[in-house]
C-alpha cells in the first residue's frame, strides 16, 4: 500500500518575526494566543497540496482558534488535500459533532476526518468547562464515539440513555460520503488503544523507537481484529532537512541556539506559558508549580532540547531511508512536521516526498 503523507495548516504563523526565528521556533512549546490569518491558511493548505502531500492536520488547544473552522477555509482553498481536524470530547455534543463532520465532509467532497482527542491537560481541558480527570475523558469517549458513529449510520430517529449523554429522536440529515476514514485517535494507554480499536480507522502511533513501534501496531491491529476491524498506522515526526546530513546537523545546532535564545528573552513568559508545559507538568516531567523566572526558563529549554532530539536529522535522501523504515513496520501515514518558511524549504520538502513516492513505487513498501 503507498505510504500516505501529511503536512499540517495552522491558523497562523509560528511566532517569529523572520522565517529563521520561525524554523526555529517550532520546536519551542506553542504559546497559547494565536490569531486566525486567513491568507497564512489559505496559503499552506495550497502548499501541501501542491508539495505533493496527501492530507494535512488542523491541531487543537483551548485558546487557539476553531480547528473546524480553519479547516473548512483550508479545504474551500483546496482541491485534493484532505484534511484531519483535531476534534475534542466534551466541548461540543456527539449528535452536533457527527452534523458538523458530515457537512464538512459533504461540502469538501469526502476530504475530511476528525482527529479524536481526550485532552492530555487536565488544566487545559477544564479552560473549556470539562472537569473529568483523565480516566473519567476516557470512558466517556467510549460512550461519545458510540454515539457520534450512531448519528452518521442513522436512517431513521433514535434514543440514546447513558452516563454522559441522553439523547430523544436523534436524526441527522445528511451522512458522509461513503467508503471515507471518519475517525482517527491516538491515545496509547490501554484504554486509548481500545477506543481506537473499537472506533476509529487510522489509529496514531507515539513516538517509539523502530522495534517498540513494531510492538505497538502489532498490538492494537490485534485488539482491533478483536472487534472484526482493521487500523492504518498514522506516525508524526519532525523532521530537519538540509542539502546534506552534515549540513542538516550543523542545521540542528544552530536552530537549538537560536530556539533556546528566543525563549529565553523578553518573550520567554509566552512560552513558559504553553499547554504543553501544563502537560508535562501534570505527568511529572516538571515541578507541579512554577517558582520564579528561571525555573520557567528550565522547562521551556527542556522542551526544546527534547523536540531537537526525537528529530529526524539528514538530506533528503537519509530521511526518506528511514521513513521507508516505518513503513515497513507497518505505518502507513507519515506526518511531515518540518519547517517550511523558505524557497529552500519548499525545494527540500519536494524532494523528500518525490523520494518517498519513488521509494514506495520501487521497493513496495
Amino acid at each position: 500500500m503507498e505510504l500516505e503523507l501529511r503536512g499540517g495548516v495552522r491558523a497562523a504563523p509560528v511566532t517569529g518575526r523572520t522565517p529563521r526565528e520561525r524554523q526555529a521556533l517550532r520546536f519551542a512549546p506553542d504559546p497559547r494566543d494565536r490569531t486566525a490569518d486567513p491568507g497564512h491558511v489559505v496559503r499552506t493548505a495550497r502548499e501541501n497540496e501542491e508539495d505533493g502531500l496527501d492530507s494535512a492536520l488542523v491541531v487543537q488547544s483551548s485558546s487557539w482558534p476553531d480547528p473546524w473552522l480553519v479547516a473548512s477555509w483550508a479545504l474551500a482553498a483546496t482541491s485534493r488535500l484532505r484534511i484531519a481536524v483535531a476534534h475534542r470530547v466534551g466541548t461540543t455534543a456527539p449528535t452536533v459533532a457527527a452534523r458538523q463532520l458530515a457537512t464538512l465532509d459533504r461540502l469538501s467532497g469526502g476530504r475530511v476526518a476528525a482527529h479524536v482527542i481526550v485532552g492530555s491537560s487536565d488544566l487545559d481541558v477544564a479552560r473549556d468547562g470539562d472537569t473529568l480527570g483523565k480516566q473519567d475523558r476516557y470512558r466517556r469517549a467510549d460512550e461519545y464515539l458510540g454515539l457520534l458513529r450512531r448519528s452518521l449510520a442513522a436512517d431513521q430517529e433514535f434514543d440514546h440513555k447513558g452516563e454522559f449523554y441522553q439523547v430523544q429522536g436523534a436524526l441527522a440529515g445528511l451522512r458522509p460520503e461513503p467508503g471515507g476514514e471518519l475517525i482517527s485517535f491516538g491515545g496509547s494507554s490501554p484504554a486509548g488503544v481500545e477506543l481506537a480499536a473499537r472506533h476509529a480507522e487510522v489509529y496514531a502511533v507515539p513516538p517509539l523507537p523502530l522495534p517498540d513501534t513494531r510492538r505497538r501496531i502489532a498490538e492494537v491491529r490485534s485488539v482491533a481484529a478483536g472487534f472484526g476491524r482493521s487500523l492504518r498506522i498514522w506516525r508524526h515526526l519532525t523532521l530537519v532537512l538540509a542539502d546534506s546530513d552534515e549540513a542538516a546537523r550543523r542545521r540542528v545546532q544552530e536552530l537549538r541556539r537560536d530556539a533556546l535564545r528566543l525563549t529565553s528573552g523578553p518573550d520567554g513568559p509566552r512560552f513558559a506559558e504553553a499547554v504543553a508545559l501544563d502537560r508535562d507538568r501534570e505527568r511529572g516531567r516538571v515541578p507541579d508549580q512554577r517558582t520564579g523566572d528561571r525555573m520557567a526558563a528550565e522547562q521551556v529549554a527542556a522542551y526544546v532540547r527534547r523536540s531537537f532530539a526525537t528529530a529526524y536529522v539528514g538530506s533528503p535522501a537519509t530521511v526518506a531511508d528511514r521513513i521507508g523504515a516505518l513503513h515497513s513496520a507497518g505505518v502507513d501515514i507519515v506526518q511531515l512536521d518540518l519547517a517550511v518558511e523558505t524557497d529552500q524549504d519548499r525545494e527540500l520538502r519536494r524532494e523528500l516526498v518525490s523520494r518517498l513516492r519513488t521509494g514506495s513505487h520501487r521497493h513496495g513498501w
